[in-house]
């Protein structure tokens, strides 16, 4: 794989509570079972100690062997010699077999997802506990529209043509929805540099394969990841996955810390499988836009790091006026290198729901163990694991369907958010 299998998840950890540790992986996926890992655990340290000793009597054969030939008992030297090349045959075959054994802990330790925070909550995704409510849903006069009926009433979207080019869920901005998509992501990305402090990053959208193991997509998820197998890179599914890379087996200065980046990159995703009628049009597609931020922080701060995290996302929805609730995820619905997520999700009239904008998640040392990420902390001491954050700052497609459905009129045109009137001069659609 590629990785040394002491950065996955912390092995010390899963060894001296092994229990522990397994029933809380067991509040994310209750078939989680560490008996596998733990023998191969006990394997590979009983294999090392072996190693280690033919090893000390190889080190002891050959300090002899050195003393004996200055011409004391040939006789004893050549059994030593024999002795010696037993042991070197022996050392391979444990030495092959610890290989094997080191190989398929780091397999077991590869797909164990992060542990939930303990204020995470145990349950379905159906059961996530909503934190707050931004705004009033708006009202209507009439029954509201889809987006999709309305960005093509009005030139936005052409989702026919986009579906000859590439296949189905692929959009295709046209018109002024070209100009919205680009201003969205132009504005959002703006904000969060000179509002918020982070520092611009313009990444590749192309990684390797360590890269995607570092953030967590390899090996569980590769089915839905696009892949371009002569160079073996894949294409992102969200710029977490590049800049949670960024700082790979470097050691920090704990008054660097935190980090804050914001990235701009599309992103694809391939989420093979079919989708019902509430999730066609931008709900669910291929190919979107997103801003994301990352951070990466002390463990100490991490978790007021997420507070001030999902605050610089709700603040791109505050300033659009849209309505939305704040929602904290159970751990069934946890991504895999996630510890604890609150999610925004924005209301869609035209499908009288919530739909998901921004994960705000902290991944802990997760993505760090995996990267080799560590900090030196100004107090003295060894280095540390740093931890890692990560949120949509936004993604636009759904935020475009939002923008047109929640500010529609009865005619079908769509009144602008000020902030984006202002900037495309101009305040209706239509």
């Amino acid at each position: 794989m590629g990785l040394n299998f002491w950065a996955m998840l912390d092995l010390r950890r899963i060894r001296g509570d092994p229990e522990g540790v397994a029933a809380r992986l067991k509040r994310r996926n209750p078939n989680i079972d560490l008996t596998r890992l733990l023998a191969l655990d006990e394997e590979r340290r009983e294999l090392q100690r072996e190693v280690d000793e033919i090893r000390r009597r190889q080190n002891e054969g050959s300090q002899r062997v050195a003393e004996l030939t200055r011409g004391v008992d040939p006789a004893l030297r050549e059994r030593i010699l024999s002795e010696l090349k037993g042991l070197a045959e022996q050392r391979k075959q444990l030495e092959e077999r610890l290989a094997q054994v080191e190989a398929a802990l780091e397999e077991e330790l590869l797909s164990l997802p992060n542990i939930p925070h303990d204020s995470v909550p145990s349950g379905t995704k159906e059961e996530k506990v909503v934190l707050r409510v931004w705004g009033e849903p708006p009202r209507f006069s009439f029954p509201p529209q889809h987006h999709v009926a309305l960005a093509q009433r009005l030139g936005l979207l052409d989702l026919e043509r986009a579906a000859r080019i590439s296949g189905s869920r692929f959009p295709l901005y046209t018109g002024d929805g070209a100009w919205l998509e680009l201003t969205l992501l132009w504005w959002m990305f703006g904000l969060h540099v000179r509002d918020h402090g982070y520092t611009p990053v313009l990444p590749p959208i192309l990684a390797n394969r360590r890269s995607f193991l570092v953030s967590g997509q390899l090996p569980k998820f590769a089915e839905e990841l696009y892949y371009c197998p002569a160079d073996d890179l894949f294409l992102n599914p969200t710029a977490e996955s590049l800049l949670a890379n960024l700082h790979n087996d470097e050691i920090l200065e704990e008054e660097q810390l935190p980090l804050r980046y914001v990235a701009y990159t599309p992103c694809f995703r391939r989420e093979a499988g079919s989708y019902g009628e509430e999730q066609r049009g931008l709900i669910r597609v291929h190919q979107f836009n997103k801003i994301e931020l990352f951070w990466y922080s002390t463990p100490q701060t991490s978790y007021q790091a997420l507070e001030e995290l999902v605050s610089h996302a709700e603040r791109v929805l505050q300033l659009l006026g849209l309505h939305y609730r704040v929602t904290l995820l159970p751990a069934t619905d946890l991504a895999f290198q996630s510890a604890k997520t609150v999610d925004l999700e924005v209301w869609l009239p035209g499908q009288g729901g919530y739909y998901e904008v921004s994960s705000c998640s902290n991944c802990e040392d997760f993505q760090a163990r995996r990267g080799n990420v560590r900090y030196r902390p100004k107090a003295g001491g060894k280095p540390q694991y740093v931890h890692t954050l990560n949120g949509s700052g936004l993604a636009t497609s759904r935020l475009f369907a939002a923008i047109l459905e929640q500010n529609q009129r009865p005619d079908g045109t769509v009144v602008l958010p000020k902030v984006l009137a202002e900037l495309l001069d101009q305040e209706v659609l239509g």
